[in-house]
C-alpha cells in the first residue's frame, strides 16, 4: 500500500500517484494531504488514488481506511467464490484474476474500479445509491464522499463504454443512483 501527500519536497504526490498507477494498477493508494478542496480530491481520485483523506485527520479513521484498502487488496488475491468469468455483451470479467477484457482486449482497471465493476455485475439490474456504493465497495459511509463514487464511475465508464455519454453498462437512475444493465 502507498500513502502519499500531495506536497512532497521534490516530486508532488499526484505525479507519484500517476506514475505508480501507470506501472501497477493493483497497489492500493491513499492520498493523505492538507489539500482539501473538492478539485484536489477529485484530481487525486482521477489520477488513480483509491481513497483521499485530508489533514487534520483522525488516527482511528486512517487505520480503518488502511485496513479497508488492504482487505480489498487481499480479497483480490483470494480465489473467487462465484462465477469465474462473467460475460455481458462485449465485456468479459475474470473475477478470479481480477481482469477485464473488452472484445478480447485487456483493459487495465485500478483495484477500486474493478471492485466497483464487480459489485455491479454481481448485482445486475439493482439500483444503488452513492451511499450504498460507498458502504459496499469502499467499506465506509460518509456523506462528504459522494464525489468519490461519481469520479470512479466516470473513470470506469471511460474505460468500458463505447460512448461514456450514452452508457450501455453502468446506467444512471436520476435521483436514485446507478445500476448495471440487466444481464440477458
Amino acid at each position: 500500500m502507498l500513502i502519499l501527500d500531495i506536497m512532497l519536497p521534490e516530486v508532488d504526490g499526484l505525479e507519484i500517484c500517476r506514475t505508480v498507477r501507470g506501472q501497477n494498477s493493483q497497489i492500493p493508494i491513499l492520498m493523505l494531504t492538507a489539500k482539501s478542496s473538492e478539485l484536489d480530491r477529485v484530481l487525486g481520485l482521477e489520477l488513480g488514488a483509491d481513497d483521499y483523506m485530508t489533514k487534520p485527520f483522525s488516527t482511528l479513521e486512517l487505520v480503518a481506511r488502511v485496513k479497508a484498502l488492504l482487505r480489498r487488496a487481499r480479497i483480490s488475491e483470494e480465489p473467487a467464490r462465484e462465477l469465474k468469468v462473467v460475460v455481458f455483451k462485449d465485456l468479459s470479467i475474470d473475477t478470479e484474476n481480477r481482469r477485464l477484457f473488452i472484445r478480447d482486449k485487456e483493459v487495465e482497471l485500478t483495484p477500486k474500479e474493478f471492485d466497483l465493476l464487480h459489485h455491479f455485475v454481481t448485482n445486475p439490474g439493482r439500483v444503488f445509491s452513492r451511499m450504498q456504493l460507498l458502504d459496499k465497495v469502499w467499506g465506509y459511509s460518509y456523506e462528504g464522499y459522494h464525489h468519490t463514487v461519481n469520479s470512479h464511475i466516470n473513470r470506469l465508464r471511460t474505460k468500458i463504454e463505447n460512448d461514456p455519454q450514452e452508457p450501455q453498462y453502468i446506467l444512471t437512475r436520476w435521483g436514485v443512483g446507478y445500476e448495471f444493465a440487466t444481464l440477458e
